[in-house]
């Protein structure tokens, strides 16, 4: 019998104990910044001249790390290696085997919780409530496919009869290239990672360029479970050069992938090319953005509408796909809501997450801070500006939660992803207006309402078209296990994470029938 599983639990800070325990681990990864950090392929650390130079985004001038950069050259390397650890060893492995090793991860990052925590701190600018929520998703990953492995190994039992018997079992695809994002750097990269590796594949971890360190400190905790050299091997490197390589590449399998829109459907668009010599139709499990929406109701309970937009729009720094970018609130309420909104917003501070007294961090580069600044421009010229709208890139990219009013529903601030500390509101006339205008962008991943109507929750239900919606609650903070994530529409795959029927698309199903 398989053991089921509860989520790791959050760290609460407000405990001296647990304090000390942070501020410890935080002064612990100072000492390792600046470390140079190899590539792993097959097991063997190699150096490159050319460096990927990850800064901590709080502070420019801190180097985190020189990590090697990897090129095509040794992207040919890595897929020669992962191919034939594939072929020759990792297919035939027990699953049970591949399972123990999670488990066994699990444990080695649950004993080291805070040190990986600071990590994130540091690389990600992450502050720590954050930080400790990412390194309990990698924890809960491990748990959870695990799990699943174990409940799958073995097949799905199908119809037999007097003259055969039948089975139908799940087999591994092959080499699979993962390319995982920097704003959930330690549970994205380490869970994309862990479903491709316990169903018996071999992985390309091509980790976010502005993130890489986690990822090595990542691969040591898999080498010290106990996986074989060549399962997973650590190639960071530019996408134009290294992903454009290995997505084309005819021994590809299948590529994991979240990140944004754009380079979300480069990859869809490029892996679907056949190649010479490439006999499969490769697998794509992409994940990308949102424009999300929390409906208000004009029958709910307005502070928890504020503190529900307030908080998933501005968690680590709005940096999530799943963060809420627009309120539709019911004209009756509109006022009452958009004030508290103000006055929640403006409550909060953001400085260096090292320092625990700020809710928010700073943005992760120079290219985002630009990026969110212009969008607060624009928004200047579409609506009110009701809070924040400055920001300071002086020795971080630090910009100030930001709340526009009375926007139309079709404002670019309304429909284009920001990625950043912005959120726009609007008015609708009523709870049908509501929904068709939560509805009205490309994509489609998370959604909230909050009401106490029990018709409008159930007409949510059914119209309001996400991946994940929420009742009474704020957008974020979904949990492996609890509520599986993935998105309709340009939010991608719909490949729910962290639910039943993830690892599932990394293998295939093999039908084997004897007859008596």
């Amino acid at each position: 019998m398989v053991v089921p599983y509860k989520h790791e639990p959050f760290t609460d800070f407000t405990v001296e104990e647990n304090k000390q325990l942070m501020l410890d681990a935080l002064q612990k990864v100072e000492a390792d910044l600046g470390k140079e950090y190899p590539l792993i392929i097959g097991g063997e650390r190699v150096t490159t001249e050319d460096k990927i130079v990850s800064v901590n985004p709080a502070n420019k001038n801190e180097v985190v790390g020189h990590v090697s950069k990897a090129n095509k050259e040794l992207a040919e390397k890595a897929m020669q290696v992962a191919d034939e650890t594939f072929e020759t060893l990792w297919r035939k492995s027990d699953p049970k085997f591949r399972a123990d090793i999670l488990f066994r991860a699990a444990a080695i990052v649950r004993r080291r919780k805070h040190e990986f925590s600071a990590h994130l701190v540091k690389e990600a600018g992450k502050p720590w409530k954050e930080a400790d929520a990412d390194t309990a998703e990698a924890i809960d990953f491990f748990e959870y496919y695990g799990r699943q492995m174990l409940k799958i190994k073995d097949g799905v039992e199908i119809n037999s009869r007097p003259i055969e018997y039948n089975q139908f079992n799940y087999i591994p695809l092959g080499v699979g290239l993962v390319i995982s994002p920097w704003n959930f750097l330690f549970a994205i990269m380490a869970g994309t990672t862990a479903a491709a590796m316990v169903t018996g594949n071999t992985v390309l971890l091509k980790p976010a360029s502005s993130t890489p360190v986690i990822a090595y400190k990542f691969m040591e905790v898999l080498e010290e479970a106990g996986l074989p050299a060549g399962v997973v091997n650590y190639i960071p490197g530019s996408g134009s050069e290294v992903g454009d390589y290995l997505v084309d590449h005819p021994r590809t399998r299948f590529v994991s992938f979240t990140g944004s829109r754009e380079v979300g459907t480069r990859i869809f668009e490029r892996a679907a090319v056949v190649h010479e010599g490439q006999k499969w139709l490769k697998r794509t499990i992409i994940e990308m953005g949102g424009k999300d929406t929390i409906v208000v109701d004009n029958e709910s309970d307005l502070e928890l509408a504020a503190q529900s937009i307030v908080q998933s729009a501005f968690g680590f720094s709005g940096q999530k796909c799943s963060a809420c970018s627009r309120a539709v609130i019911h004209e009756d309420v509109y006022d009452q809501v958009k004030d508290r909104v103000v006055e929640l917003t403006n409550e909060l501070s953001a400085g260096n997450p090292y320092d625990n007294s700020h809710f928010m961090g700073p943005v992760i580069d120079q290219g985002a801070y630009d990026k969110i600044m212009s969008y607060i421009e624009i928004g200047k010229n579409e609506g009110e500006l009701l809070a924040g709208g400055t920001g300071d890139d002086s020795t971080g990219w630090f910009i100030n939660p930001t709340v526009f009013g009375d926007l139309d529903p079709n404002a670019r601030i309304m429909q284009e992803e920001i990625f950043g500390p912005v959120v726009g509101l609007t008015k609708a006339k009523d709870f049908d207006h509501a929904i068709e205008i939560a509805n009205n962008t490309e994509y489609g991943l998370t959604g909230a309402v909050i009401t106490n109507n029990r018709s409008h929750l159930e007409q949510a239900r059914r119209d309001f078209h996400v991946g994940n919606l929420y009742f009474n609650r704020g957008c974020t903070a979904a949990i492996v296990g609890y509520q599986p994530f993935g998105g309709f529409n340009m939010s991608g795959t719909d490949s729910k994470a962290g639910g039943p029927d993830y690892l599932i698309q990394h293998m295939q199903g093999k039908t084997t029938s004897e007859m008596f």
